[in-house]
C-alpha cells in the first residue's frame, strides 16, 4: 500500500514488496493454519487474524521465509547487511495501492528455489489482477484524483461511472468469496499448487484433507 495510507488499528498490514510472500500468505495452507490458531469474535464464528499466533508461527516453505526473501536493501537498513541469506535477493519494485506491481521474482542461486519463487509470484500476480478486474471493471469505473490529493501524494481512486453506482457497491471481496466463481477457484488452485511444490509436496491435490495439510505444517513448525 502507498505509505500515505494509515491502516485502521484492527487491520494488519504486512509490508512486503515481493509477490511471492503475498502468494504464500494467500494460499490454502496459510489460511488453514491461521484459522486453526486465530482468535474468534462475536459468537465464536468471526475469525480475527492475530500475528503472534497466525503469522509468527507459520512455517513458510523452506528457503522462502520472510527473512530469507527480504529485499537486500531492506535487510541492510535493518541489520547493516548482516543476518540475512546472501543467496536470496528480492528485486526492489515500487508498490502500488490495492494492486501488486508487475511480478519481479527474487534472484536466487539455486535454480529449483528460483523456479518456485517465479511460479508463486506469477500465480499471486494473476490472482490479484483477476480480483482487481472484478472489483473495479473498466466499463464501470473511472480512476480519479483531485489536485489536492495528487499534491498530498495520494494514489488515484475508483469512482463509479454514471449508472453503475449501485452495481459497483456490490463488488466487494466478501461478496466475491461468498460466491466463489470458477475463475477464482481455479486461480487459487494454481497458486496452491505452486506453493505446495515449494514445500516439496509433489503429491498435493485440491482433494488433500485439511488434517493432512495441518499435520505437515505442524511437523515443520516443530522442527524449526
Amino acid at each position: 500500500m502507498d505509505n500515505v495510507v494509515l491502516p485502521d488499528q484492527a487491520l494488519l498490514a504486512i509490508a512486503r514488496s515481493d509477490d511471492t510472500t503475498f502468494g504464500i500468505l494467500h494460499s490454502r495452507f496459510h489460511e488453514l493454519w491461521a484459522l486453526g490458531l486465530c482468535t474468534w469474535l462475536g459468537k465464536g464464528n468471526d475469525p480475527r487474524y492475530t500475528p503472534t499466533t497466525c503469522f509468527e508461527t507459520f512455517p513458510f516453505p523452506p528457503g522462502l521465509t520472510p527473512a530469507e526473501t527480504m529485499p537486500k536493501s531492506d535487510a541492510e537498513n535493518l541489520t547493516g547487511g548482516r543476518g540475512f541469506s546472501r543467496d536470496l535477493i528480492a528485486a526492489k519494485v515500487p508498490p502500488t495501492l490495492m494492486s501488486l506491481s508487475k511480478p519481479v521474482p527474487a534472484v536466487i542461486a539455486d535454480p529449483t528455489r528460483h523456479s518456485h519463487v517465479q511460479a508463486i509470484a506469477d500465480a499471486a500476480f494473476n490472482l490479484n489482477q483477476l480480483r482487481e478486474n472484478w472489483l473495479n471493471p473498466a466499463e464501470w469505473v473511472d480512476w480519479v484524483i483531485t489536485p489536492e490529493e495528487e499534491k498530498a501524494g495520494f494514489p488515484k481512486r475508483p469512482l463509479a461511472k454514471l449508472g453503475h453506482e449501485a452495481e459497483l457497491k456490490k463488488r466487494t471481496l466478501t461478496n466475491l468469496y461468498n460466491a466463489k466463481p470458477a475463475w477464482l477457484v481455479n486461480a487459487h488452485q494454481t497458486l496452491d499448487k505452486a506453493v505446495a511444490k515449494a514445500y516439496g509436496w509433489n503429491d498435493y491435490t485440491p482433494e488433500m484433507p485439511d488434517a493432512e495439510i495441518l499435520q505437515r505444517l505442524l511437523k515443520l513448525n516443530l522442527a524449526r
